[in-house]
């Protein structure tokens, strides 16, 4: 047991012998919160922090209005209440820690000696509350206090130069989003002066000469000044020279280096400033350990500088950014700020990383960079089966190592992100300590790959019943990669760009939304040419070509604006000559990994009754089709799906009992499902059907866009009918129905699309 875990026990030991009433109870719940909350900073156990959090809370109430210690009760919980929104990002916490340090500046007089600092905590809050919110109110309420602050701390004063850092910080924000020069120029003059006050040898002497830096370097983007540049580079080769290996802001520090360089080169054409801004990128590629947000950002520029400039680098600069973003999201709780970070981060760096590896010939590793940035995405959202989970669950010794893995991870989280001050020789022991617990994992059977990118031999077993084809659009190119059970890859480069393929994406959205009309059947016909001319016919010859044979199945992962379109339908819509459904009987899937691990265990069936038009229903449980025949782990809703595109995971079918979300559905224990029909009534988004393919369902059925009730009953009695077709294994094969889509009109044919095996 540690010093502080020591403490921690002796002060709740403390507590229990200063029950309710007792005159030095309070001391004891702060003593208590206090060192729970210097454990969290050391290990980021949540656990820790919201013990304090409610002991804090609980001090208060016995520190009433006109108590002497109420404003330091007030200012601890505060302090706490925004250490967790920064951990969470939860806005009730961040209002309340504004409301709580209100509070404690209204009860110190002008002149208390405590006044500067609570107008810093003070504004410190507002200025995390613009930042999430982008209200400028806060931002300049935050600018006067840090002001006020700065004036109660005349020369002197120990905290003068931490003043006029954050009033500068705050003036370069303001600048930021109200282009006022004076802002930027006042910013650059406390920087100076901060820098004054931290000669050499000062512990913030860096952290000062690169915000000087990053100030001048506005400046230089906004008025053209060179000197102000070459300024820029110098302080930020001196902030990088004075940091000592593993400190937490090497990362940050090289990237604004390498930036400035970047930008200079643009200016001069020297070559040697590129030379330079690259060598020191490729820093970035050594770290092993699990790495900051700021890494993430660094490794994101670092790869579109070199793809733009078609630097030798760019692949390794994808490489890096996905095996820090990896590591980084492995570890978050399922909440929507981590959803926003998540989604944020990854944006287009995985289709970047794929059109990159086209271009280089690299095939093979094009789909693994693609599977690992899709795979982050949809497994951290979906709380999918995780590698960690995998682990936890594999005996003893697993359990116990993921739970080592954990809390370094977290260790290392907290000193590269929380950290204020020089951590170092922290973050090299945990870096050692790190590396040699995944050593240990990556031991185990079945982990050889813990924290590695998926390799192409596991991923295209995938293709095992036919042919995947990824359909990729990135503003560097637009490729798809048709991946066989055995060989490697093939290229199909489309002739379109990610421009094109996201009009003709808006334009077919938005004719579905006004489907019912025959006037709208020429427009759609235009549409589904347009798709076999530009992107599904070159797909077809490839895989003629590869001896594919006619009425195969093949399965389509688009990514981007390609997963909007309905590409099983696509063709020329012309007398003799086939469209795609003719040829091939088509599905789609996010991700390789989804068709590997998809079950086809026993289950019992729970479905919904038929569609009621305009009303929410309620589920029931379904017999068996057949009293002889095994059904495997099958669901059928018939209800309104609500979907929201840019939160697939808020999405929802309507049930009479309430809102059926798709993140309760992907977070329950299903047993081994088999077959999903999402007959909706309303629109339900493609994501929908993804979703619940990350809940284990080996098929699902869902539509693209609203489908007519009657419409909707039609089909799925059909498809029931062939469904129900009981062979001599007295089992009900989905797969026997997927070619139902051509016994049915054009625009209720393309409606339902099929995902998964």
């Amino acid at each position: 047991m540690s010093d502080l875990d020591e403490s921690i026990e002796l002060h709740r030991d403390a507590l229990v012998l200063r029950p309710p009433g007792h005159s030095e109870r309070s001391t004891s719940l702060n003593n208590l919160a206090a060192s729970l909350q210097d454990r969290f900073l050391q290990r980021s156990i949540m656990s820790d922090l919201d013990d304090a959090i409610e002991l804090y809370r609980t001090a208060l109430l016995l520190h009433p209005t006109g108590h002497s210690e109420r404003s330091a009760s007030l200012n601890n919980l505060a302090v706490s209440l925004r250490e967790r929104f920064l951990q969470r990002g939860i806005m009730s916490d961040l209002d309340e820690a504004i409301e709580l340090h209100r509070a404690v500046l209204e009860r110190l007089p002008p002149h208390h000696s405590y006044r500067s600092m609570s107008l810093s905590n003070l504004a410190a809050s507002l200025r995390n509350r613009f930042e999430q919110c982008g209200t400028m109110s806060d931002l300049d309420e935050a600018i006067e206090f840090h002001r006020t602050a700065f004036l109660l701390r005349p020369l002197g004063h120990s905290e003068r130069s931490m003043s006029l850092n954050n009033l500068a910080a705050s003036l370069r924000d303001r600048f930021q989003q109200r282009c006022i020069m004076s802002d930027l120029d006042e910013s650059i003059e406390l920087h100076r002066d901060a820098i004054v006050l931290r000669p050499v040898g000062h512990s913030e002497r860096s952290n000062s000469l690169s915000n000087l830096a990053l100030s001048l370097q506005d400046r230089f983007r906004q008025q053209g000044i060179i000197s102000d540049l070459d300024e820029a580079i110098e302080l930020h080769r001196a902030a990088l020279e004075l940091l000592p290996p593993y400190h937490s802001n090497q990362s940050l520090s090289l990237g604004n280096l390498a930036l400035s360089l970047g930008y200079r080169f643009q200016q001069r054409g020297l070559q040697p400033d590129l030379d330079e801004a690259f060598s020191l990128y490729l820093q970035l590629s050594r770290l092993s350990h699990t790495a900051s947000r700021t890494d993430l950002n660094v490794a994101k520029l670092w790869a579109a500088l070199a793809d733009i400039l078609n630097h030798a680098s760019a692949l390794l600069a994808y490489k890096t950014a996905l095996k820090i973003l990896d590591q980084r999201v492995a570890l978050l709780s399922f909440s929507s700020h981590h959803f926003n970070i998540i989604r944020e981060a990854v944006s287009s760096l995985a289709t970047d990383a794929f059109s990159c590896s086209v271009r280089h010939g690299a095939l093979t590793t094009a789909v693994e960079l693609l599977e690992q940035g899709r795979a982050v995405f949809w497994t951290q959202l979906a709380r999918f089966s995780t590698p960690l989970d995998e682990l936890s669950g594999s005996g003893d010794t697993g359990t116990a190592l993921a739970e080592e893995f954990k809390r370094l991870s977290f260790r290392l989280h907290n000193a590269f992100d929380q950290s204020t001050e020089d951590r170092s020789p922290q973050i090299r022991q945990l870096t050692m300590q790190w590396d040699d617990v995944v050593s240990r994992i990556r031991m185990l059977h079945g982990f050889s790959r813990f924290v590695l990118p998926p390799l192409f031999s596991d991923l295209q077993k995938a293709a095992d019943d036919g042919p995947i084809i990824i359909l990729n659009a990135s503003q560097f190119s637009c490729d798809a990669l048709i991946i066989h059970s055995k060989d490697d890859p093939v290229h199909v480069p489309l002739d379109t760009t990610q421009t094109e393929v996201s009009e003709l994406s808006s334009e077919f959205q938005s004719l579905a939304e006004q489907f019912g009309s025959s006037s709208h059947q020429l427009k759609l016909v235009g549409i589904l040419r347009k798709l076999w001319d530009h992107f599904v016919h070159p797909i077809v010859q490839s895989l003629e070509e590869s001896k594919v044979p006619p009425h195969s199945r093949i399965w389509w992962c688009p990514t981007a604006e390609f997963t909007l379109l309905p590409l099983h339908a696509a063709g020329p819509y012309e007398k003799s000559k086939d469209n795609l459904s003719d040829i091939y009987i088509s599905s789609y899937t996010p991700t390789l990994a989804t068709l590997i691990h998809a079950s086809s265990q026993h289950f019992v069936a729970i479905g919904q009754a038929s569609p009621d038009r305009g009303k929410e229903l309620r589920s029931q449980y379904l017999a068996p089709v057949d009293g002889d025949a095994t059904v495997d782990g099958w669901l059928h809703l018939a209800c309104h799906g609500m979907p929201k595109r840019t939160q697939p995971f808020e999405s929802s079918f309507s049930m009479r009992d309430g809102p059926l979300m798709i993140k309760d559905m992907i977070r329950s224990n299903w047993q081994n499902p088999e077959f999903a029909f999402l007959s909706a009534c309303h629109t339900i988004s493609i994501h929908l059907a993804a979703a619940m393919q990350f809940c284990g369902f080996r098929s699902v059925i869902g539509s693209m866009w609203s489908v007519d009730d009657d419409a909707a009953r039609q089909v799925v009695s059909a498809f029931y009918r062939k469904l129900t077709q009981i062979d001599d294994s007295r089992k009900l094969d989905c797969t026997r129905a997927a070619s139902l889509r051509n016994k049915i009109p054009l625009e209720q044919q393309i409606v339902f699309v099929h995902i998964g095996v």
